[in-house]
C-alpha cells in the first residue's frame, strides 16, 4: 500500500510530501490522519530544526477529498463535518504553532484545505504553475484549515472576503503580488529544491529565536501593544539564555561566523 505522506530527513530538515499524486494530493483521512501524527511527533524531535511541506506530482494539494466526502455525506453515521475538528484544526494548529520553521513547496494547484496547508506555513515558495482556489465557497462552504485566520494576516480582511467569497483561482505572479508567495522561481522543478535549500539555511540558524519569533507575531497579530511588550521580554529572557545567543554575539564581537545549534 502507498504511504499518504512520505517523510525525508535530510540533516536537520524534515521533507513531508503529500502523496496522493493521482487525485491532486486531495486529503483523505489516512492522508490527514497521516499528517497530524507526523506534526505532533515533530513539535518534539530536536533533530527536526526546520520542515518543508510538499505535493507530489504536479499538484501540491487539491484540498478536501470530495469523493470520500460524498460517501460521509450519504452515510448516517456522525457528522461528515466533524473532520473540522478531528483533522483539519489540529492539523492547523501544529503547523501555525511548530517551534520551528515551515517551508512550503507549492507547485501546481493548491486549493481550499490544500491552499489553507500552504497559508500555514512560513515561508512559500512558488513556479509558474502554481495557484491557490479559495474554493470553500464553490461547495457551499465556509473557510477552514486556519484560512479564516491566515489569509486576512497575509492579504488583509476586504481581499480574503474577495477571494473566499468569489472563489476565483490566483494565479502565481497575482499571488507573489499580494503575499500568498513569498518567492517565485523561473521553473517548476526547483520550486522543491528551492524551499528545501531555504529550510536548509533556517535549519542552520538560531531555531529556539525563530519559535519565539512565530509566538510573538501570533500574540502581535491579535494583541495590543502591551501584549506584544510582555511577549516580548518573554522570549528575549528564554533567548537570552540560549547557547546560540552567546554563540551568535560572541561570533559578531570576533567577526567570526557563527555556529548554531538550537539550544
Amino acid at each position: 500500500m502507498t504511504e499518504p505522506l512520505l517523510v525525508d530527513r535530510t540533516d536537520a530538515v524534515v521533507t513531508l510530501t503529500l502523496n496522493r499524486p493521482t487525485a491532486m494530493n486531495a486529503l483523505d483521512v489516512a492522508l490527514k490522519e497521516a499528517l497530524r501524527e507526523t506534526l505532533a511527533e515533530l513539535e518534539t524531535d530536536r533533530s527536526c530544526r526546520a520542515v518543508v511541506l510538499a505535493g507530489a506530482g504536479r499538484s501540491f494539494s487539491a484540498g478536501q477529498d470530495l469523493r470520500e466526502h460524498v460517501q460521509t455525506l450519504e452515510s448516517t453515521d456522525g457528522n461528515p463535518l466533524d473532520t473540522v475538528r478531528a483533522h483539519y484544526n489540529p492539523i492547523a494548529a501544529r503547523l501555525a504553532n511548530l517551534p520551528k520553521p515551515v517551508v512550503a513547496a507549492v507547485r501546481g494547484m493548491a486549493a481550499g484545505a490544500g491552499a489553507s496547508l500552504a497559508f500555514l506555513a512560513d515561508i512559500r515558495i512558488g513556479g509558474p504553475s502554481t495557484s491557490f482556489l479559495m474554493a470553500f465557497a464553490k461547495v457551499g462552504l465556509a473557510a477552514d484549515t486556519g484560512a479564516s485566520w491566515t489569509l486576512p494576516r497575509l492579504v488583509g480582511h476586504a481581499k480574503a472576503i474577495e477571494l473566499l467569497m468569489l472563489a476565483e483561482p490566483v494565479r502565481a505572479a497575482d499571488a507573489c503580488q499580494l503575499g500568498l508567495l513569498n518567492r517565485l522561481v523561473e521553473d517548476d522543478e526547483q520550486v522543491l529544491p528551492t524551499a528545501q535549500e531555504l529550510a536548509a539555511r533556517l535549519a542552520a540558524g538560531p531555531t529556539v529565536a525563530y519559535g519565539a519569533i512565530k509566538r510573538q507575531l501570533s500574540i502581535a497579530d491579535a494583541g495590543t501593544l502591551a501584549d506584544a511588550l510582555a511577549a516580548e521580554a518573554q522570549a528575549q529572557a528564554i533567548c537570552g539564555a540560549t547557547a546560540d545567543h552567546r554563540a551568535g554575539t560572541l561570533a559578531f564581537v570576533n567577526k567570526q561566523k557563527p555556529v548554531y545549534e538550537g539550544r
